[in-house]
């Protein structure tokens, strides 16, 4: 099967490795599709993105349009003259025009991280955990025009630990998409799939996440502080404030989900880094005082002691 990669970040990197190992068995990566280099750090050195690395390692041919709608006639040259069987996307961040998505015999495939119809867009993973969801997935669909709307050809489902984190949980899904998609592929060229069409009254949104999202609000109940804490974790981080100083919150941990004595935002803690909230107690596992290193809660309480009763805020003005 001839295929055409389309795909930018980590995610999409492990999808594009789990097809160069399937080349044995006759799957051919002719291009692939990704987004520009973009600047980083202070010097702002232009950072090519992980599929492009892999892709190159390879020595496949990389394509970074800026976009393929207004390159139109450039790209689609290349992919007529390529002739896919299918065109795969994971994480691409780029809209595919019609005539994209019409040309490859199988169509475009994309490897979405959520069960769908729920949680269609762009932050699926982080607004699953963020909702409190226990299951998540991944869903194998034929893209059509609208946004995550087309057949769902293949899912498969898995739970959400209670302290895992949106990082944790893109990793695992990763793998799972990787997997899940190199079967519907097998299946695609044999025949044997029937695409099912998505239930539009059960659909949901994922909107993109913000750093607006990151204060903590120690007012909420304890099980919702600790779900933002884990969605928003390692970005844009949830954080609130000691002494006015921001602490980025990565890793939390549900101590009680009885009320406590204290009001919400005190310190409640002796040597690990629990705080109260509306009907119960946070432990903060691993944090980053600003200016200072990510470490675990105990590393940072043996530096710098918290007296129990400071009270943390949710902005550095309160």
């Amino acid at each position: 099967m001839k295929v055409v990669f389309m795909g930018t970040p980590d995610f999409a990197e492990v999808t594009l490795n789990k097809l160069y190992d399937n080349e044995a068995s006759g799957i051919d990566v002719q291009a692939v599709f990704t987004q520009p280099d973009k600047p980083k750090g202070r010097g702002y050195k232009l950072i090519p993105p992980p599929v492009k690395v892999l892709a190159q390692q390879h020595g496949t041919p990389v394509y970074q349009p800026e976009s393929l709608k207004k390159d139109a006639e450039e790209y689609m040259k290349v992919l007529r003259d390529l002739a896919p069987d299918v065109i795969v996307v994971a994480a691409y961040g780029k809209i595919l025009p019609k005539e994209v998505l019409e040309l490859p015999k199988y169509g475009c495939v994309n490897v979405h991280a959520s069960l769908l119809p729920e949680y269609r867009g762009a932050a699926p993973i982080q607004r699953a955990i963020y909702d409190g969801k226990t299951e998540t997935g991944i869903t194998i669909m034929q893209m059509g025009e609208g946004l995550d709307t087309g057949d769902i050809l293949r899912q498969e489902s898995t739970a959400i630990g209670e302290n895992e984190t949106s990082a944790e949980l893109f990793d695992r899904l990763a793998l799972i998409g990787a997997e899940l998609l190199v079967r519907t592929l097998g299946e695609l060229a044999g025949g044997s799939i029937t695409p099912i069409v998505q239930d539009e009254d059960k659909a949901t949104y994922a909107e993109k996440i913000t750093k607006e999202m990151s204060a903590i609000d120690f007012t909420q109940p304890v099980m919702r502080i600790h779900k933002q804490i884990c969605a928003l974790s390692d970005s844009p981080c949830a954080c609130c404030y000691l002494d006015g100083k921001r602490i980025k919150v990565y890793h939390s941990e549900i101590v009680s989900a009885s009320k406590p004595q204290a009001a919400p935002g005190e310190f409640v803690g002796k040597k690990t880094f629990d705080v109260a909230c509306s009907d119960g107690v946070i432990r903060f596992a691993e944090i980053q005082a600003e200016g200072g290193k990510r470490m675990a809660d105990k590393a940072y309480l043996n530096g710098k002691p918290v007296k129990v009763g400071t009270l943390l805020t949710s902005a550095p003005d309160k």
